[in-house]
């Protein structure tokens, strides 16, 4: 055991050696300039050092800019170089990076209470934002500015910041940086007669939208299909047909609960506007007074009162508003009606807006993390100028949008994105002339007009080849000059010009086409496709951390095989999953299992000992030798006595040992229950029971950060229905009580990336273990994960994210949608045999290794950019920009952000981490 040890404290010194970078030669910080190159500076003050500052006069990434400025850098063991653990600088003690290693050996994954933590500002902007994305994954621009500072943040980013501003740090003089110039792309104007020719061919019967592989009507873009003939067309038979089978199913698209229940926020606001801009009565549509009932139903109070608040995430919501759009939308229907919406509605939108000037998508509680986007702060933007009374958040909002324009006029679609979206730039377009900013807003058209596909239609983002109805709608909007704000059919008079104004939503159709239909859940068939396609599963044995690593992830490696297990559908491939696993088999940097539980060395993590020993139960393995360890003797003793803290090693009495998370917590307790060790599981399912919160809900993190999860919450329900007893059980019924209050009107569940697969997966999970009970719950996500399935098989990583499968996501997604727990998830191998590994399809050399053999040498898979980002819900980490419910997971983030050698690639990373 002794040599094991030895063995393992080599190796990992060799991976530190390894993954460590000497300072480069700098370059000098005055070839960056206020307009030119990237700044950042490290914050050495922990360590008796000051601030120094670095420069890259060609930024590219924000881990290039930390060894182009003359930083050197450490990652860890466990996640290789792109979790950054340590940093030097040649101008202070010599180089020496920074934590040393007698403060922090740089093997596992840095605790929340001491890392490098990553924050970044734009051009223009003076505060500094906690990064979304990891160093390798942040793409930069002329003029930005990033900061690193050691010490902890708490799991929303929001404390911690850098004591220093971002003006402070500049390149260029003081005194902030100059306000960003016009774009210079070329003019033009957007085809709006090709737009509704496009929009009407799409429609079915010419009156309603219907996603492709479905019969059941799409009453969010068909909303859509009239604003945009609104807007390109003017009165016409097509509109006047679209509005009519509208108004004759407001009943189920705005009122899904009833008549005499509050309606569905978003879709009454959108059935008034439609209303109001084509010259009908908002107050006498299908026999709903929808102005009348959007007034009436304004929240009293939030969560934090005492009382029940379905609908409700804080005060001045519309109830089932369910994203900022549809409370932006919901005070514009009023406006537009000359109804005086309640103040603190309209001033609920000032509370979304983040410390830069954007706007979040979701409708987050004061003090929660902010990340805003382009379309909804140009909608915000719109709706508060017409409001009136908010000239400094407009002017913020303006300010954002004037920095965040690319030169040839384009937007991005969300933080770090480098892509030109058709939404968010025409969403900007039409608050920036309805602002006044002409210039900006024709750049913007000018650039739309570009991108205008052959048959009138507009893709998602530039590059797009396939035309979609919701990006269409927005464009047709910003090339008539025009917004929801001054929207009408009614024709003026030449000499009155029609100021344009505001946005479309910016919640993405939530069913896209390709989907399944929405009403019976997933393809299940389809998404295991998904996930064992060549491309992604590495010869058939494992996922890698990127597509250019040659390291394994085992932690999403097992979640595919949950996946496999949980539906049955390709056992061959579940068998040469864990064939791989139990024999040992080796990724292409030698690394095999035992380096992921790190069994049989000092750094045994419960967490994931407890993650494969479920595995091993449920495909009928011996969990007692598997991948040649005793999983179940190693987990017994990962049960700490007591809290080392603040050794992070132990939180408490009853945590398993590095499980710095709830979730791992969950999955330690249920693998020994499953081994019938339910005396040694007394103390982790006493401890997992102490974290329950007043609400029933569970925080992300360990200990304890006050924060309530959804993937948490619906784990630990599964841990303690095991557990069984009359406690346990009172637990689960508040904790599926809690996660059902939490789902949102188009059925997902929030988590950090927003309205999250990952989440909604794990809540089916969870609210199966009463599903009698909640199988309207269970039935409403699962045609969400339905709505979020692509053509190729797999899932967004959110609804209101970016748009393509993320593997991560669609592992839970295919696993969650079964409603089996992780606790009685079992699948016979019987009838398969050992599989042979599948060739790369690229061709490449094999990277398999066999016990014995040293590393491999294939070549990179190719797949789909941002499939391996990570996703789902739960609390978040401000160490890289990764959101994360846990600790672990941020490291996922960063290596799979991908390596040095991929900078040059787009990549594109949804946020978050699973387990």
């Amino acid at each position: 055991m002794t040599a094991l040890v030895t063995a393992f404290l080599v190796l990992a010194a060799a991976c530190v050696t390894f993954l460590t970078t000497s300072s480069a030669a700098a370059d000098p910080i005055g070839e960056c300039t206020a307009t030119k190159g990237a700044v950042v500076a490290v914050d050495f003050g922990p360590f008796g050092g000051d601030v120094v500052r670095g420069c890259d006069p060609t930024p590219t990434t924000g881990y290039e800019l930390l060894h182009e400025g003359g930083f050197g850098t450490t990652g860890t063991g466990h996640d290789g170089p792109a979790f950054i653990c340590r940093i030097g600088h040649d101008s202070y003690n010599g180089g020496t990076q920074y934590p040393t290693p007698d403060r922090d050996d740089c093997v596992l994954t840095p605790p929340v209470t001491a890392y490098w933590s990553y924050w970044v500002a734009s051009p223009g902007q003076d505060e500094w934002s906690y990064s979304q994305y990891g160093a390798m994954s942040r793409n930069l621009r002329d003029g930005d500015v990033d900061a690193w500072v050691y010490g902890g943040t708490d799991v929303g980013g929001s404390t911690g910041k850098p004591d220093f501003s971002p003006d402070d740090v500049r390149a260029g003089d003081a005194g902030g940086t100059p306000g960003p110039g016009t774009p210079t792309g070329a003019p033009g104007e957007v085809d709006l007669t090709g737009a509704a020719d496009w929009i009407k061919g799409a429609l079915t019967d010419g009156e309603r939208v219907v996603d492709e592989g479905s019969d059941v009507p799409n009453y969010f873009l068909t909303t859509e299909a009239a604003y945009a003939l609104a807007a390109a067309d003017g009165t016409s038979p097509t509109l006047d047909k679209v509005t009519a089978y509208l108004f004759a199913h407001v009943g189920d698209y705005a009122y899904p609960n009833g008549p005499g229940e509050a309606p569905d926020a978003t879709a009454a606001a959108r059935l008034a506007l439609v209303a109001e801009s084509t010259e009908s009565d908002p107050r006498a549509v299908g026999g709903h007074d929808l102005v009348a009932d959007l007034a009436d139903h304004v929240c009293a109070a939030g969560p934090e009162s005492s009382e029940p608040t379905p609908g409700c995430t804080a005060k001045g919501d519309f109830h089932n508003a369910g994203y900022t759009d549809g409370q932006a939308l919901s005070v514009l229907a009023l406006l537009r009606a000359e109804a005086t919406p309640a103040a603190e509605a309209v001033d609920r939108l000032t509370q979304l807006q983040c410390s830069n000037g954007s706007v979040t998508s979701i409708l987050i509680r004061p003090g929660e993390y902010c990340d805003g986007d382009p379309a909804t702060t140009a909608l915000v933007a719109l709706v508060l100028d017409e409001a009136g009374g908010h000239d400094e958040a407009v002017a913020k909002a303006r300010a954002y949008l004037a920095g965040n324009q690319r030169e040839d006029g384009a937007y991005p679609g969300y933080t770090g994105a480098t892509t030109g979206s058709v939404h968010a730039t025409a969403y900007a377009a039409q608050a920036l002339r309805a602002l006044g900013d002409t210039d900006r807003a024709d750049a913007a058209v000018g650039w739309l007009s570009r991108h205008q596909l052959d048959g009138g239609g507009f893709g998602f983002e530039e590059g797009a080849t396939d035309p979609a109805l919701y990006p269409t709608s927005g464009a047709a909007l910003a090339g008539a000059h025009t917004s929801l704000v001054t929207l009408t059919t009614k024709r003026t008079d030449p000499t009155d010009p029609t100021g344009p104004t505001d946005p479309p939503t910016s919640q993405p159709p939530t069913t896209d086409p390709g989907a399944p239909p929405p009403g019976e859940g997933p393809d299940l068939k389809k998404g295991v496709a998904y996930l064992t396609d060549a491309a992604r599963l590495k010869q058939g044995r494992y996922y890698p951390a990127g597509p250019e690593s040659p390291r394994a992830d085992f932690g999403l490696t097992i979640d595919g095989a949950y996946a496999l297990a949980a539906t049955g559908l390709d056992n061959a491939r579940l068998r040469g999953i864990v064939d791989f696993l139990d024999s040992g088999g080796k990724d292409g940097e030698g690394r095999t299992i035992r380096d992921y539980t790190g069994v049989g060395t000092a750094y045994a993590q419960g967490g994931a000992i407890g993650k494969t020993v479920l595995l091993a139960q449920a495909v009928g393995r011996n969990p007692r030798d598997f991948g040649g360890q005793d999983l179940i003797t190693a987990l017994d003793k990962s049960i700490c006595a007591k809290s080392t803290l603040p050794n992070r090693k132990c939180a408490a009495k009853g945590g398993y040992a590095y499980a710095e998370s709830v979730f791992k917590q969950s999955l330690g307790v249920m693998a020994q229950l499953r081994a019938g060790k339910a005396e040694s599981a007394e103390a982790p399912i006493a401890y997992l029971a102490s974290l329950q919160q007043d609400n029933g809900a569970w925080p992300s993190l360990i200990p304890s950060t006050g924060d309530s999860d959804v993937d948490s919450t619906a784990i630990a329900a599964m841990a303690l229905d095991m557990a069984g007893g009359a406690e346990a059980e009172q637990a689960v019924d508040r904790a599926l009580a809690w996660l059902a209050s939490r789902q949102l009107p188009d059925g997902g569940f929030p988590g950090t990336v927003g309205n999250s697969v990952n989440s909604a997966a794990l809540a089916i999970q969870g609210l199966s273990l009463d599903a009698s009970t909640y199988a309207d719950e269970i039935a409403d996500a699962r045609k969400f994960l339905a709505g979020q399935q692509n053509a190729d098989g797999g899932f967004n990583a959110a609804a209101d994210g970016q748009r393509g499968s993320n593997l991560r996501a669609s592992a839970q997604a295919v696993s969650g949608a079964t409603g089996i727990s992780f606790g009685e998830l079992e699948r016979s191998l019987a009838g398969t045999s050992q599989q042979q590994p599948v060739p790369d399809p690229d061709g490449g050399t094999p990277d398999i290794v066999t016990p014995g053999d040293t590393g491999g040498n294939g070549a990179p898979n190719v797949v789909t950019p941002g499939e391996y980002g990570p996703s789902g819900g739960g609390g978040a980490l401000a160490s890289t920009g990764a959101q994360v419910s846990l600790l672990a997971a941020i490291a996922a983030l960063m290596v799979l952000a991908g390596w040095r050698t991929v900078i040059v690639a787009r990549r594109r990373s949804a946020t978050g981490g699973r387990r």
